[in-house]
């Protein structure tokens, strides 16, 4: 009933920049909180950068100062703008919403899209 649908990944140079986006559509009545992760090969997905309903973000240690994430609430649309890009940086990124589920939350993905930081 919910679906993401990720864009805006790709290859850059590094110290390039790039900026993701994740729409979100469907039966969307309350969002918690939208992000976007990071999974290397062979190694769990990580939090990259979050935005919560209530207020605030939170950043991954490796990219504070670098990307920024944000969001248009009337678009249900997560950002994030990557600023001075490394090599390291080079991997998938998934979008990621907590709806209100009950009591709890319910997660939704999206599809994953590359980045490739490489000269």
């Amino acid at each position: 009933q919910v679906q993401l649908v990720e864009s805006g990944g790709g290859l850059v140079q590094p110290g390039g920049s790039l900026r993701l986006s994740c729409a979100a559509s469907g039966s969307i009545f309350s969002i918690y909180a939208m992000g976007w992760y990071l999974q290397a090969p062979g190694k769990q997905r990580e939090l990259v950068a979050a935005i919560p309903s209530g207020g605030g973000t939170n950043y991954a240690d490796s990219v504070k100062g670098r990307f920024t994430i944000s969001r248009d609430n009337a678009k249900n649309t997560v950002y994030l703008q990557m600023n001075s890009l490394k090599p390291e940086d080079t991997t998938v990124y998934y979008c990621n919403v907590h709806l209100y589920y009950g009591l709890g939350l319910k997660d939704y993905w999206g599809q994953g899209t590359q980045v490739t930081v490489s000269s």
